[in-house]
């Protein structure tokens, strides 16, 4: 406070003088010029990724099954190991999670001394498939043939994997989200699915997720996955485009309303909390929208990263990356369709963070995403993996990335 404002202050009888503080304060704040903030700095975090480089899995055969289908991806601090899991419907034997080891190498250039040398490049220098893990049903015996499709995949604090079976439903695949103990691969438990989820006929009308395109994004926040056992936790799961029920056949290119589900996980039983809007972008073709294929909480504050990805036949995969922010979106959870006019509902606000066709590579068909260790530079690394869709022309590709 400046000397002239304390003698105003001093003149104030001692009554009288809290409001004579008063007065001071609104004259020394009006006084001052204060940052302007936007709306878009108030809820996004200042993120940036910068692209350190790819790798391709050599195609192999793990006791017996083909490797691939790898379509989402979680990391295990305590253990520095990755947990991958395979859209394989169970044709090539059962579904199954995969363990990997992912070396990260740093080469110093050898002719550059302390002083003088550049920030050495940092690369994925091989990925390793440790072991398979065999998902078993409540029965406790491998799921049969065409009767999941496991798509999203999150380590729990309590030694667990959740996973996200998409759902198809013309082969009467349903779609669901359980609890699986990662040495095991046992079913523990399962999450409650609303019932505008399950495919049905309602007055002669079908709802439900559609073919191919159920629950895709797959994370969990609120706690650690370090440190020993920790409750309660949260687990968002994303689906990869509409519900059947919320498309209006009459406007097939209008934009694409997408479900994410909100749980608290505890000791008690797991319950929904909230639902939510999110739109995706137009395909960079114009053809259409693009697919939500994974989503990956990046603090406890509400903020996410989420993935879109697209297909022309002419251009091939086109992969951005947003940042999407909690705050204040809508709660969906008893809105029925998403038919019509939803000016009122609130969605994920989002922001693009990289367009991956900036990175001049040949991009595969990028499913999961998640953080991985700190890399060599005390940085934190972010890892995407593409499913191959065990298609020889395709290939099983590793992004590394560095998150600022």
């Amino acid at each position: 406070m400046s000397v002239s404002l304390l003698r105003l202050f001093a003149r104030f009888p001692a009554p009288g003088r809290l409001a004579g503080l008063a007065i001071a304060l609104l004259v020394l704040l009006t006084g001052c010029s204060l940052p302007q903030v936007s709306v878009e700095e108030r809820l996004f975090l200042n993120l940036a990724v910068d692209f350190l480089g790819a790798y391709e899995l050599p195609q192999q055969t793990i006791e017996g099954v083909p490797l691939g289908g790898l379509s989402g991806l979680t990391y295990d601090r305590e253990r520095d190991r990755f947990y991958a899991i395979s859209d394989d419907r169970s044709d090539r034997g059962a579904a199954r999670f995969y363990t990997l080891l992912l070396t990260v190498k740093q080469d110093q250039p050898p002719s550059a001394t302390a002083d003088t040398a550049p920030a050495a490049p940092i690369k994925i220098d091989r990925v390793t498939v440790e072991k398979p893990t065999l998902l078993l049903a409540e029965d406790g015996v491998p799921y049969p043939s065409s009767t999941i499709d496991a798509e999203g995949i999150a380590l729990s604090p309590r030694q667990t994997v959740f996973i996200s079976s998409e759902g198809v439903p013309v082969d009467g695949i349903l779609p669901f989200i359980s609890e699986f103990n990662l040495a095991t691969g046992q079913w523990t438990s399962s999450l409650p699915i609303p019932e505008q989820y399950v495919p049905r006929i309602v007055d002669n009308q079908p709802q439900g997720v559609q073919n191919n395109l159920g629950f895709e994004g797959l994370t969990l926040g609120g706690s650690s996955t370090s440190g020993g056992y920790r409750e309660p936790f949260r687990i968002f799961v994303s689906a990869e485009s509409a519900l059947t029920q919320d498309l209006n056949p009459a406007t097939p290119n209008q934009v694409v309303p997408i479900r994410l589900l909100h749980y608290l996980v505890s000791e008690g039983l797991p319950l929904l909390l909230s639902e939510h809007l999110y739109f995706p972008d137009p395909t960079p073709q114009g053809t259409g929208y693009a697919g939500l294929t994974e989503i990956l909480a990046v603090d406890q504050g509400g903020h996410f990263l989420s993935l879109e990805r697209s297909f022309d036949p002419l251009s091939g995969v086109s992969v951005r990356l947003f940042q999407m922010a909690m705050g204040g979106a809508t709660d969906i959870s008893s809105v029925v369709s998403l038919k019509g006019d939803l000016s009122a509902i609130q969605p994920i606000r989002k922001k693009l963070v990289l367009d991956l066709k900036d990175l001049g590579i040949r991009l595969d068909n990028l499913e999961g995403m998640t953080l991985g260790p700190q890399l060599p530079d005390g940085t934190q690394s972010l890892v995407l993996v593409s499913d191959d869709n065990f298609n020889p022309a395709q290939v099983t590709q590793f992004l590394l990335f560095r998150l600022r």
